[in-house]
């Protein structure tokens, strides 16, 4: 099994360094991104929130929809939305009084992406 020196047991490469652990760098407006993204995923409710959207079958909830399952008051969920929204993990419909949201699909696949790499 190799590992970012060489195969177990090999020396260093010759010039010293190891070997890239990224196959291309991330740019400083990447990086502060995807910190703005797993920032927001840092919360319990955000990360519940992210659950309840996932599972819908209509693919999008009212926010009204969300102060029972998460026991948290709407300026609160509001309050998450906004955190999401903001990280464009989630966009927001308004429709009279309410928001629906919705996940971005992309965006939680660039995250994916960017830990698998």
């Amino acid at each position: 099994m190799a590992h970012a020196l060489g195969p177990l047991g090999s020396d260093p490469p010759a010039h010293g360094c190891s070997a890239s652990v990224l196959a291309a760098p991330l740019d400083a407006g990447d990086a502060t991104g995807l910190a703005r993204a797993f920032t927001a995923l840092a919360d319990p409710v955000r990360l519940r929130v992210l659950s309840i959207l996932a599972a819908s079958p209509a693919g999008e909830v009212c926010v009204c929809d969300l102060v029972a399952p998460l026991g948290k008051s709407q300026p609160t969920i509001s309050h998450h939305m906004k955190v999401l929204g903001d990280a464009g993990l989630v966009h927001g419909d308004r429709r009279g009084k309410w928001v629906w949201y919705s996940l971005d699909r992309a965006r939680l696949a660039e995250l994916r992406a960017a830990i698998d790499s």
